[in-house]
C-alpha cells in the first residue's frame, strides 16, 4: 500500500486528533499586525489574536505561507518515504495559497496534487476525511482527486459578520456603510459562489440573516444530500451553541458539530461572526 500525505492550511483548522489520524500536515497562514508577523496556531492562540484585534486601530493583514516552506516539507516528506501528497488549500479566491502550491509541485522533485478547495473550514476536513477512507478502499490517487474537486463544488460556507466594523477597517465596506448598519441593525450574509466571497442578502436583524442561510441549508436538506453541518463561529461559542440547539430542534438526527473559523477569516469579518458549513453529496 502506498504511503500517502495529506498536507492542508490552517484554513481547515484541524484538531491535534486529526491531523495523527489522518497524516496530514498543516501549514500555517499569517497574520501581520504593526508588531510583526504571527502564524496561525503557532505563534498565535485564537484568544491572543482577538485581543490584539480589539485593540489595533490598523486592520491586519494577512500572508500565505512561502514557496520555500512548501518544497522544504515536499522534500521532508520525500525524504520519510512517502509516495505521494495531496495539498488541499483555502479557495484560491481568497487566498494565493493554493497557487504556490502548484508553483511549487511544479518544482519540487516529489509528486504533488494541489487541489484548490474553492472554500474553507469545515467542508476541507470532510475532504481530507472522504479521501482518507477512499484511499484505505484501495481507490486510486485520480479517482480520488477527482471526487474532492467533486465536493468541493458542492460545498458551502455562509456567514453572518456580527457588525461591519471589522469589515469597514479591513477596507471591504465603507464608513457611511458601516454606521448606517449599526444604527439601523443592517445584518450582511457572505456566502462563497465560485471559490469567491459574495454578499448574498443584505437584511434587517440577525434573525432574518440566520433564515437566509437556514433556507440554503433546508434546501440541500429536502434533497437528501446532507449528513453532517457545522456552526462556524469568530470567537462566538455562545452563539454558536444557540445556533446549534436550533438546528437539532429542527433535524433532530442531523450530525452538528461547532467549529472555529480561522483568524484569517476573523480579519475581515471580526469576532462574534456565526455561521453554517456543509458539503451536499
Amino acid at each position: 500500500m502506498k504511503k500517502i500525505a495529506w498536507i492542508t492550511d490552517t484554513a481547515a483548522q484541524l484538531d491535534e486528533a486529526f491531523i495523527e489520524k489522518h497524516d496530514v500536515y498543516v501549514l500555517p497562514l499569517s497574520v501581520i499586525f504593526g508588531d510583526g508577523e504571527y502564524k496561525e496556531s503557532i505563534d498565535l492562540t485564537q484568544e491572543e489574536f482577538y485581543d490584539k484585534l480589539r485593540l489595533a486601530k490598523v486592520s491586519p493583514k494577512t500572508s500565505q505561507p512561502a514557496i520555500g516552506e512548501m518544497l522544504s516539507l515536499y522534500e521532508k516528506l520525500q525524504s520519510e518515504g512517502y509516495d505521494f501528497a495531496i495539498a488541499l488549500h483555502l479557495s484560491s479566491g481568497l487566498s494565493g495559497t493554493f497557487a504556490t502550491a502548484q508553483s511549487a509541485a511544479e518544482i519540487a522533485d516529489f509528486k504533488v496534487y494541489p487541489i484548490d478547495s474553492l472554500i474553507g473550514s469545515f467542508p476541507m476536513v470532510k475532504m481530507i476525511e472522504t479521501g482518507s477512507e477512499l484511499f484505505s478502499e484501495g481507490n486510486e490517487v485520480e479517482a480520488v482527486v477527482a471526487t474532492l474537486k467533486s465536493m468541493a463544488a458542492n460545498s458551502h460556507l455562509s456567514f453572518i459578520p456580527s457588525s461591519l466594523n471589522q469589515l469597514h477597517k479591513s477596507g471591504r465596506v465603507s464608513g457611511t456603510q458601516a454606521f448606517l448598519s449599526n444604527v439601523l441593525n443592517i445584518k450582511l450574509v457572505i456566502t462563497f459562489e465560485d471559490g469567491k466571497t459574495v454578499m448574498k442578502e443584505k437584511v434587517r436583524s440577525n434573525k432574518r440573516a440566520k433564515n437566509s442561510v437556514m433556507d440554503a441549508l433546508r434546501t440541500d436538506m429536502a434533497a437528501g444530500s446532507v449528513p453532517e453541518v457545522a456552526v462556524n463561529h469568530c470567537n462566538n461559542a455562545a452563539d454558536a451553541e444557540s445556533w446549534k440547539n436550533e438546528l437539532l430542534r429542527e433535524y433532530p438526527d442531523l450530525k452538528v458539530q461547532v467549529v472555529q473559523l480561522s483568524v484569517c477569516v476573523g480579519v475581515h469579518a471580526g469576532e462574534g461572526t456565526t455561521g453554517l458549513s456543509w458539503v451536499a453529496y
